[in-house]
């Protein structure tokens, strides 16, 4: 049990835990807290990174471009990065291919893009236009076209000379002993529709393919989970190459927590908190201070719970029945397929320091466990707000089951559905919204909006083939559950 000192202490550093939000700024290397299911994700020839909102595509898109990043990656004492080569290090060279702000000198935009499919042209060929322009030396004949169509059109007219130049390009850099890689993000944001989203991603994984053949130069595209599941962008010849390569950003507890030791480390809490710092992990003397923290501890789920429950004490409530905070948290946190994010997780323990302060000061722990429960409906609400920017349209069909309780019969909410005519105004609604991806399976009626909310974790279907919807969207909308936490109002 902390002293009240400790626990205001504790308190203070919890406040300060960031929000999550990554934006598509370079992290500093003592930022970078690297879970060993992301060690795969970074390696050069895993061609496909899969993801969640907020499992860290944009922050690795990001980090692999900062050369501090990359080269404490591949230089720790310990080495866990990169293990085939970790030549993909300071020296790499990193370009953009898409990504989360628009660069039209590096890539073509949403309507650029939109405008080259209307003239015709393959997606697969526009994205090796972007590959070739990055890759192309300064003098070639295609940097001097002076926008994506002219470039587009030359690729389509001198593809001898671009594999001419590819080859040349990569035989460069295997002399050198470096990769080239280019880096795609946030193709949700390359079109307004499915059907365009699928067929631009389907070429650009073509592409990765293909470059595959080559020595050196590989592109890394990150995608959300929902995108790697339609399966009409995996529909090529030898696309089972690509997806058994690929790797998922995935968030066990276990690292959950590491991460939440990782950031307060860096700040007050380490002060007074005895977090085991690995040694071996520290890296090169002459890089910027860093720290890992202990493998060993991350590893010991049985010293993480009883370091976090020093912050919470050991109960959900005055008593074992409530539950244990260190279960609690994630499981209350999760998706229909237990996935959680950082970003909810950390804004759940923010928020509970900060409820604790204003309601129990005198505290004896640095969280109550009712402002645990309040961080919870807090990180439900950001969640929530996540998902609204994705998928305006989730919005608009769980909204109309507010006050009703789960687990449930699918027919309970399709007549909820049917009184409010919500699937019927739903493509009129969507008209007036920056709409990038509608349901992809809104055709097939209320089934094929089932089918879409069980692929992004918000229905969980029964086996009585009841649904039920996880705590992390089920309270923000006002949706019960016995002995849930509850809904807010």
């Amino acid at each position: 049990m902390t002293t009240s000192d400790t626990a205001s202490t504790l308190r203070i550093a919890l406040s300060s835990l960031p929000d999550g939000t990554f934006h598509g700024g370079r992290p500093e290397p003592e930022e970078v807290y690297l879970p060993p299911s992301h060690h795969r994700a970074l390696a050069p020839n895993a061609s496909v990174v899969i993801g969640m909102r907020g499992a860290g595509k944009t922050f690795w898109w990001s980090a692999l471009q900062a050369p501090a990043v990359r080269r404490m990656l591949a230089t720790r004492r310990r080495p866990v990065l990169f293990p085939e080569n970790t030549a993909m290090g300071e020296d790499a060279e990193i370009a953009i291919g898409f990504g989360v702000a628009p660069q039209p000198r590096s890539y073509p935009g949403k309507d650029v893009l939109s405008g080259l499919l209307a003239n015709g042209n393959e997606p697969r060929l526009v994205w090796r236009t972007v590959v070739s322009w990055h890759l192309a030396p300064d003098r070639h004949p295609l940097r001097r076209c002076a926008d994506w169509s002219e470039r587009v059109a030359f690729v389509v007219r001198n593809q001898e000379i671009v594999d001419r130049m590819l080859h040349d390009r990569d035989s460069d850099l295997a002399r050198r002993g470096v990769y080239a890689i280019l880096l795609f993000d946030a193709l949700d944001r390359s079109a307004d529709d499915w059907r365009t989203m699928t067929r631009l991603t389907r070429g650009l994984l073509q592409v990765a393919l293909d470059l595959r053949a080559y020595q050196r130069i590989r592109a890394k595209v990150f995608l959300r989970s929902d995108q790697a599941a339609e399966s009409r962008a995996f529909d090529f010849p030898d696309a089972s190459k690509l997806q058994s390569s690929s790797a998922e950003l995935t968030w066990p507890s276990r690292e959950l927590y590491g991460l939440l030791w990782h950031c307060l480390a860096r700040g007050r809490g380490r002060s007074v908190l005895d977090i085991p710092i690995d040694q071996d992990d520290r890296g090169a003397a002459d890089l910027p201070a860093s720290f890992a923290v202990s493998r060993g501890f991350i590893a010991d789920e049985a010293a993480q719970r009883r370091c976090f429950h020093g912050l919470t004490g050991p109960w959900m409530g005055p008593d074992r029945r409530r539950g244990i905070p260190y279960v609690w948290i994630p499981n209350h946190l999760g998706d229909a397929s237990q996935r959680v994010s950082p970003r909810p997780f950390l804004t759940a323990l923010r928020a509970a320091a900060e409820d604790t302060e204003a309601r129990y000061p005198d505290h004896d722990h640095a969280l109550h466990y009712n402002s645990i429960k309040h961080g919870v409906r807090e990180a439900s609400r950001f969640r929530v707000a996540e998902m609204r920017e994705d998928y305006p349209w989730v919005e608009r069909v769980l909204s109309p089951l507010k006050g009703s309780s789960v687990p449930c019969r699918f027919r309970d909410i399709t007549d909820r559905w049917q009184s409010d005519g919500v699937l019927v105004r739903l493509p009129g609604d969507l008209e007036g919204d920056d709409v990038r991806l509608p349901p992809s399976r809104f055709e097939e009626g209320p089934d094929g909006v089932r089918k879409d909310l069980e692929a992004l974790g918000v229905f969980d279907r029964m086996l009585d083939d009841r649904v039920n919807i996880p705590d992390v969207f089920r309270v923000a909308y006002g949706i019960g559950r016995r002995g849930g936490v509850k809904p807010v109002q």
